[in-house]
């Protein structure tokens, strides 16, 4: 690696301001990014991650933000030694996107719905690059190829939406990658994808970045992906670095308590615990700062948490003796792409083909697979929010898939979903107290809202809320906050068996913790039965006592969690288990050897 600064952040403040006070979201901080070189930054949502990374690309809104102090030095390969806080925005357009590029974390919210892929690649070869419309449509190409996307002259003239999340976000690569920059900066560019497509993207940035000779800022939450790309980890809490160093010595030794609450909170796929410690078991935040509550290792507080095989076997004795509160049997659920002349389907595309399989009460059975496996279809068809194609669900013996919707209707009190974006789950006109009581009006739960006031209270403090919290509306919570709104509303019906579809995957690694040990709290106190589904294997493992491995609408395997872990039977298992970031250190090992290799070989 050569060690040529390329970005020296000095006690940057970044700060909003509101009516009654300034806020600062990024306070005096100060790392330096290399040539060649990856800085991982973490740390939860409201850490200042974000805002550094809009702070060095001069993107925060003014007003209310602005760089109150500080320095950004870019050292230019035109310009030379260039401080960013300083200069216009004009001349800011000149480094934005040319030598200084950005992948943002949604790349649906970031390509633009009206144009081609490939316009909008060539708008920004054009805009930086002066060159011709078809030298342009060539470089555009070449770039599609090189971030491996299938059909690069078909996608060059598809539209955003007709393509998946993993090659929208390889787009958004290609553009950034397109006038070849000296820093590339990555925020969150891989939260809601797939294990497999993440691990794709994730080697596609190493190689490209050992072609450029590309400094990287990569903000992430997850600590298993910064331990296989990063040189460098900077740990943000509250706007300030609380710790900083090489990747091998913060995950081999890490000092601060946060960083180690972030390192316990992810899921350990070598053992299976109680419950996930998470940051608040390691430190104490008060109002003069923060306090050590816990001075043990991560694997000290870890190994306390331990279930014993005896534990997991007994469990399991009396799980299965019990009779199947749910059997799906030969489901199938198709959908049309071609008609024929006559308006009749011709051509299918088989989302749920022939899938059979039992779930017992207080279960957590896990559906695991890429998107596009048939996980999430299969999830609404057992509630019949899809209709089936062929096949029975039978709930408490009754075949679902037959009952007149009156009947299903009262029905579903008893079957609850959870879905995967609590935003769009709640109504942003209603408070969160009227959007938890209203299933309880529709199924007569309780005689009076007074009575259904007091329920929805005691739900709320059960997820972790307070009373206060039943007069406000939903955009004054956070994620993590609004799942558990979402889950108070499913349990306000008293269901028996609720669907989890995909409801942790958008949060941090310390709320994804809590939410789910609620959930498992849940699951113990009122015998609740849950499917669990998620692309996340590791949280799988964590909450199933059985798995089912889903692909292209198939079954293509089934058995004990912990089983199909340590002995998957398929390649398409192995190639899931494989591709998981698992932040251990022989892994980190491997990475550090891996890099010094290429860097050996650049320099030969």
């Amino acid at each position: 690696m050569i060690n040529d600064a390329l970005l020296e952040i000095k006690n940057l403040v970044t700060e909003f301001r509101t009516e009654d006070e300034t806020i600062k979201a990024v306070n005096n901080i100060s790392f330096t990014l290399s040539r060649g070189e990856t800085v991982g930054i973490v740390g939860e949502s409201g850490s200042g991650k974000s805002v550094t990374a809009l702070s060095v690309m001069n993107l925060i809104p003014s007003p209310p933000g602005r760089i109150s102090s500080g320095e950004i030095i870019f050292h230019s390969a035109t310009k030379g030694k260039v401080d960013l806080t300083k200069i216009s925005e004009a001349e800011m357009r000149t480094f934005r996107g040319n030598e200084i590029a950005m992948i943002f974390q949604e790349p649906m919210t970031s390509l633009n719905p009206v144009y081609t892929c490939g316009n909008q690649v060539m708008e920004a070869i054009i805009l930086h690059q002066k060159i011709s419309k078809k030298e342009a449509r060539e470089k555009t190409i070449e770039l599609f190829k090189e971030v491996q996307l299938p059909r690069p002259e078909i996608i060059f003239d598809t539209y955003p939406h007709q393509i998946s999340g993993g090659q929208k976000q390889r787009v958004m690569i290609a553009m950034a990658m397109s006038c070849q920059p000296s820093i590339l900066i990555a925020d969150e560019p891989t939260t809601a994808l797939d294990v497999t497509v993440q691990h794709t993207i994730l080697e596609l940035m190493e190689r490209l970045q050992y072609q450029h000779e590309m400094g990287i800022m990569f903000i992430t939450h997850d600590l298993g992906v910064i331990a296989e790309l990063a040189d460098k980890v900077v740990v943000m809490y509250k706007g300030k670095i609380v710790e900083q160093g090489n990747v091998w010595d913060i995950f081999s030794n890490p000092q601060h308590p946060y960083t180690k609450g972030l390192l316990a909170c992810r899921p350990p796929l070598n053992k299976r615990l109680h419950w996930l410690p998470t940051v608040s078991d390691f430190m104490n935040v008060s109002d003069e700062g923060l306090l050590t509550e816990n001075t043990a290792s991560v694997e000290e507080v870890t190994n306390k948490l331990v279930i014993t095989k005896e534990e997991r076997n007994k469990r399991h004795e009396e799980l299965y003796k019990r009779k199947p509160i749910l059997e799906v049997k030969g489901i199938k659920t198709y959908f049309p792409i071609n008609k024929g002349l006559f308006g009749k389907a011709t051509e299918f595309v088989k989302a749920v083909d022939d899938v059979s399989f039992e779930v017992f009460p207080g279960e957590t059975l896990g559906l695991v697979g890429e998107s596009g496996c048939g996980k999430t279809t299969l999830g609404r068809t057992i509630l019949r929010l899809i209709e089936p194609t062929a096949g029975e669900v039978i709930f408490k013996d009754k075949n679902i898939t037959t009952l007149p919707l009156k009947e299903l209707r009262t029905m579903r009190k008893d079957m609850q979903i959870i879905f995967q974006d609590p935003y769009s789950s709640l109504n942003p006109r209603i408070t969160i107290g009227e959007a938890i009581m209203e299933p309880m009006k529709v199924h007569g739960i309780l005689g009076s809202d007074k009575e259904r006031k007091e329920h929805v209270i005691q739900l709320l403090q059960r997820v972790n809320m307070n009373e206060s919290h039943f007069y406000r509306y939903p955009h004054e919570f956070s994620g993590g906050q609004r799942q558990r709104i979402c889950i108070a509303r499913a349990l306000s019906v008293k269901p028996q068996f609720i669907i989890c579809d995909e409801s942790v995957s958008a949060l941090d690694v310390s709320i994804q913790a809590q939410v789910l040990n609620l959930l498992n709290e849940l699951r113990e106190e009122f015998d609740f039965t849950y499917i669990f589904i998620s692309h996340d294997l590791s949280v799988v493992k964590f909450m199933s006592d059985r798995m089912v491995v889903m692909n292209q609408g198939k079954i293509e395997e089934m058995g004990d969690a912990d089983q199909i872990y340590t002995d998957p039977q398929t390649d398409y298992t192995r190639k899931l288990i494989s591709a998981i970031p698992k932040g251990e250190l022989n892994d980190i090992k491997s990475a550090i050897s891996r890099k010094k290799k290429r860097a050996t070989q650049e320099m030969a």
